[in-house]
């Protein structure tokens, strides 16, 4: 396996629900570290129009450094990377090669144009 070129730095965020005080939640995200990544774009498509806005949604296979599980620097689905403005939504997680020396995540890209 060649090794990848982890070039980015990507911020791994959690989500987070906190109390409004009225009985309900707010959803925050909240940093968990920076990983560097390589970001390869897959695929992808229109899906549709909000509100006279096409929405592109474009599948990538980011990969980073492995760590064991339960390790805080681990991606999981449900979390999410941040390049600045841009968002990688976390879809599955996988090892990268029988050794496990890097971890491939799966993840979507929804832009708005």
């Amino acid at each position: 396996m060649k090794a990848p070129r982890l070039t980015r730095p990507l911020t791994l965020e959690e989500r987070q629900q906190t109390p409004d005080g009225g009985g309900g939640f707010v959803e925050t995200w909240v940093p968990l570290g920076t990983l560097w990544a390589e970001v390869d774009s897959r695929s992808g498509r229109e899906t549709g129009r909000r509100q006279a806005a096409s929405v592109s949604l474009t599948n990538l296979r980011i990969t980073v450094r492995a760590a064991p599980f339960g390790d805080p620097s681990r991606p999981k689905p449900e979390q999410r990377f941040r390049d600045g403005a841009r968002i990688y939504r976390i879809l599955a997680v996988a090892d990268s090669d029988p050794l496990a020396r890097y971890l491939i995540c799966y993840s979507d890209e929804e832009v708005a144009g």
